[in-house]
């Protein structure tokens, strides 16, 4: 519990530190109120105002981190003439009413802006702001369509918290999600029921932002990490509002995509200036400053989009392919590229032509493959080496020819994967890796799918396994930016389990909610012949970048 509290504490502390800067102002002014919402529960809020009479365009962040985090860096806005209000989400510190997680945030965000807007002191133009768990509840105000809110600026926060942070593939984010429920003071019998909790159901619907966005009608600042949690949804979160959004919206959002995780990276390797503007406080106030005060500084003629495209990075010798992109639109073009698995452990781009192909391995619940690195909270972040995982009958890896020439990969990326079982249920998993000449196999991207929702997470779509048959998965693996230089190789690892990164399937076919039946080992198999093509496909980028 410790550990998972230190996780936790971290994170909230890498919250404070993007959204919130040191300042190195006068101290500023702080009142604490209590703020009713609709159903007379009171939250605490406090309020840092300028010098002056005001009235003053407002910034709001809603955070389950304590609100005196604000104090910090209250007077960096307070003198660019903004208001900040800071306050703690039911349930938390100060604040009345029982801990939801996000089960709340859409009334109750849309009651704080329009108690912000009915002040003496607030001129009516509002914005919210927040990191992780802030960014979350500033999503779900922005869905809740408050009047008077008037623009966001959103880092490291999912377009879904059940697609995104609770499963993905059907498979429950243990080290994230569990980590950080316990670290909230959730308890074990709560953090079960979250997991059993993998079919979506109306509660879901009622209280994720997925289900409601239709609803945002103002320009949100999204800014990502590609190592982060959040990744895909910072980026879809995005393109959703950018392209297919409430009117109101399209056309009007921003992103930045960096090559920073939920937490430092760990590892041998780093990206020169990564971050770029996820802690930049001038990059905010020129948002603010735009859609607030109204004044035209240019930020909405530069382009929507700015991504960090990755390449080799290490330490004492990054790579010049490491850079900033500036694009008008994402994915840049590309063909949609397939890289078979092939027998002898290769990964070409030819479709394979043997009669029978097929790699097996029995995967043991009590000794799962532990997680080294990837998109996970607070520890254990990014391009790890997976060599670290040493060898194991249930960890299968193949890889590309040495590359004659850079692959530069940019977009969505899926594994379309022939597998069979003789369980009732299991898990598989596949990781996209970047082979250094020097043999590094640094982690790019790793997810997982469930058999049990290998055709979604719908009440109508889950089925158990035909043990013995051989199945098409379609593993969503998220997307990415990565140059793949001459000289490396492209890496596609499969196996059935990432701990603690995933949680455990125990193979029994049991009832989500059910730990009584007892785990057993599943043998799985994988193929790759000419009537069962396994592949990964990369969106090979065609364009000039």
């Amino acid at each position: 519990m410790k550990q998972k509290n230190q996780i936790v504490n971290y994170i909230a502390l890498l919250a404070f530190a993007i959204i919130f800067p040191v300042s190195i102002a006068q101290e500023a002014n702080k009142q604490e109120v209590m703020v009713p919402m609709r159903d007379g529960v009171k939250l605490a809020t406090n309020l840092y105002l300028p010098e002056g009479e005001g009235p003053w365009p407002v910034v709001l962040t809603r955070t389950p981190y304590n609100k005196n985090g604000a104090d910090r860096s209250a007077a960096v806005y307070n003198d660019n003439g903004y208001a900040l209000v800071s306050q703690d989400v039911r349930g938390r510190y100060e604040s009345e009413g029982m801990d939801q997680p996000f089960e709340v945030d859409i009334p109750d965000g849309y009651d704080a802006v329009e108690w912000i807007a009915d002040q003496s002191w607030s001129n009516g133009k509002i914005g919210i702001f927040g990191t992780s768990a802030p960014g979350i509840t500033s999503n779900l105000a922005a869905a809740s369509a408050p009047p008077h809110l008037t623009a966001a600026y959103v880092t490291v926060a999912p377009d879904s918290l059940f697609y995104r942070s609770r499963f993905v593939g059907g498979v429950f984010k243990e080290s994230h999600s569990g980590g950080w429920l316990r670290g909230q003071g959730i308890n074990e019998k709560r953090i079960a029921a979250y997991k059993a909790r993998a079919v979506l159901d109306q509660g879901w619907i009622d209280t994720d932002f997925l289900f409601h966005r239709q609803n945002v009608e103002i320009p949100i600042y999204n800014v990502g990490g590609w190592h982060d949690i959040y990744a895909e949804g910072s980026l879809y979160n995005f393109l959703y509002l950018q392209n297919d959004g409430n009117t109101a919206a399209r056309g009007k959002q921003k992103l930045f995509m960096g090559a920073f995780g939920h937490g430092a990276l760990q590892g041998d390797l780093a990206y020169p200036n990564s971050g770029m503007i996820a802690g930049d406080i001038e990059q905010q106030l020129r948002w603010w400053d735009y859609w607030l005060k109204g004044q035209d500084n240019g930020i909405m003629d530069e382009p929507p989009i700015s991504y960090y495209m990755m390449a080799a990075a290490r330490k004492d010798k990054p790579s010049p392919l490491n850079r900033v992109i500036h694009a008008d639109h994402w994915p840049p073009a590309h063909d949609k590229t397939r890289f078979y698995l092939q027998p002898g452990g290769l990964v070409t781009n030819s479709a394979p032509t043997a009669d029978a192909a097929s790699l097996s391995y029995s995967f043991d619940p009590a000794n799962p493959v532990p997680t080294v690195g990837g998109q996970n909270l607070g520890r254990d972040v990014g391009p790890r080496d997976q060599r670290e995982i040493g060898q194991r009958q249930d960890y299968l890896r193949f890889q590309t020819p040495v590359l004659e020439e850079d692959i530069i990969v940019a977009g969505h990326i899926d594994m379309e994967l022939f597998a069979s079982t003789d369980a009732l249920d299991t898990d598989f998993v596949v990781k996209l890796v970047d082979i250094y000449p020097d043999g590094y196999q640094a982690l790019i991207l790793d997810y997982p799918i469930r058999m049990r929702f290998r055709d979604g997470q719908n009440a109508a779509d889950v089925s158990l396994a035909n043990p013995g048959e051989i199945e098409k998965l379609n593993i969503n693996m998220w997307s990415t930016a990565q140059t793949f230089e001459k000289g490396h190789r492209i890496g596609v690892h499969i196996s059935s389990s990432n701990y603690p990164r995933f949680a455990v399937n125990p193979n029994n076919g049991a009832e989500l909610d059910d730990s009584n039946t007892p785990a057993r080992v599943a043998n799985n198999t994988i193929y790759f012949d000419a009537q069962h093509p396994s592949a990964i496909i990369l969106p090979v980028v065609t364009e000039e970048l």
